[in-house]
């Protein structure tokens, strides 16, 4: 039987409305900056989108637009003035930065309590030490998505995630690591890597290589978190034109596996509604505020 999808609309949505619930028992409204250096349609496309999403939470956005000739000391000085503003509770740099600018040097000139996309050192440090502190909202929504097809308690589950970035493999690990499961870290120096992923409970393939996990490298029953995100070229659809795919081959997995995301439709709409929450939860932290019981109080 061909395996339940794990929707990422309907997960997303039910994350963004506990958010709006939780801001409603706020005292004031959390604010998220965001910063968009160029002008790549993806990347406008996807800061107009949050910043809708945003406000739709009940929150206020902001947007910081640059041109791509924007030097490193502007930008800086912008993520700097956006930390010392007490008004803004979370910022967030939208990636990839034009040629010339120094990703690494821009985001540490992000608070970390305001680091709503969990990616300076200090997050990252206090993500690695167990200690409270703003989680990266893709490894996030890999987790909330497991719980949807498995319940609360993931412990003991065995988790192989390839991929060993620090956006997304990384950080998914010591996450899944929190949640009491037995965690390996598999990558393109892997030995026999699909005897690797057959042991896993939760597969979560990330490397960004289309169609790379097969149906016969899922163990029967696991649950496949695809964050996988590829165009490949789709003649079908006429001369030039493409398609999104993930790093599982949806057809074949499906097939073994009991609870799959889908791409499009799956672990990509859960960036969003985690950075959403994250922005909830840093303004709660910064400005004293009792968390409400909507996001886990």
């Amino acid at each position: 039987m061909p395996a339940e999808l794990i929707d990422g609309k309907i997960v997303s949505e039910m994350v963004r409305d506990a958010v709006a619930a939780a801001v409603t028992k706020l005292p004031g409204k959390p604010c998220l900056a965001v910063v968009l250096v160029g002008d790549d349609p993806a990347s406008a496309l996807y800061v107009k989108s949050k910043g809708e999403k945003t406000e739709a939470a009940g929150m206020r956005s902001i947007t910081k637009r640059f041109p791509a000739s924007a030097t490193q000391a502007e930008l800086e000085a912008e993520l700097t003035g956006l930390s010392a503003d007490w008004e803004v509770d979370g910022i967030l740099l939208q990636l990839p930065l034009p040629k010339g600018l120094d990703e690494a040097k821009a985001l540490e000139k992000i608070d970390p309590a305001k680091d709503v996309d969990g990616l300076t050192e200090l997050s990252a440090g206090r993500l690695f030490l167990g200690k409270p502190g703003l989680r990266p909202c893709t490894p996030t929504g890999c987790v909330i998505m497991a719980k949807h097809a498995l319940g609360d308690d993931l412990s003991g589950k065995h988790v192989v995630v390839i991929g060993r970035s620090i956006l997304v493999g990384k950080p998914s690990a010591m996450l899944f690591l929190a949640e009491n499961c037995t965690v390996t870290i598999a990558h393109s120096k892997s030995a026999d890597l699909p005897a690797l992923c057959r042991t896993a409970d939760i597969l979560v393939p990330a490397v960004g290589r289309p169609n790379m996990v097969r149906g016969d490298w899922v163990k029967p029953g696991a649950v496949v978190i695809d964050v996988g995100i590829n165009r490949i070229p789709a003649p079908e659809k006429g001369e030039g034109k493409t398609r999104v795919v993930g790093d599982a081959h949806f057809d074949e997995c499906r097939e073994t596996a009991d609870w799959i995301t889908p791409v499009p439709g799956g672990v990509g709409l859960m960036t969003v509604a985690c950075l959403l929450r994250n922005t909830v939860l840093a303004a709660c932290a910064r400005r004293g505020w009792s968390l409400p019981k909507e996001l886990g109080a």
